[in-house]
């Protein structure tokens, strides 16, 4: 069946360069698996945990969306923030976390939350949390 060439790249640099079986990414649409010789396309990416899997060995990579480009022997994955599990700092993530929860359930009008942002950045949190697992 072969392999796909696989680039995750993110503003700070690059954090995947290798070859996959398959990608399973998720978009805003839907999960896509990608196989070498995938049709070409792009899509935007959902926070999620992108799996490159080879053989029986899937590795793991939390990303903060962007968007996804394949090609028939290479997939490109521009994200905003991208990690490992081994970059991963769970005691910060959980502190997002907590953080982003307290500022949704916040009853106190007199500060003004931005809802859409509490809820990426805890979405953001239990991506990295999950993917650290």
């Amino acid at each position: 069946m072969g392999t796909i060439n696989v680039d995750v790249v993110t503003p700070d640099g690059p954090v995947y360069e290798g070859s996959a079986d398959m990608v399973v990414a998720k978009s805003n649409r839907g999960e896509l698996g990608i196989l070498p010789g995938h049709i070409p396309m792009v899509a935007p990416l959902a926070i999620s945990a992108v799996r490159l899997k080879n053989g029986t060995n899937t590795e793991y990579l939390a990303v903060s969306g962007g968007f996804l480009e394949v090609r028939p022997d290479k997939v490109t994955i521009l994200a905003q923030a991208a990690e490992r599990p081994e970059n991963i700092d769970v005691d910060r993530a959980n502190k997002a976390k907590q953080r982003a929860e307290a500022l949704l359930n916040s009853t106190n009008n007199s500060e003004k939350v931005d809802k859409a942002r509490a809820e990426l950045a805890l979405n953001r949190a239990i991506n990295r949390i999950n993917v650290k697992r």
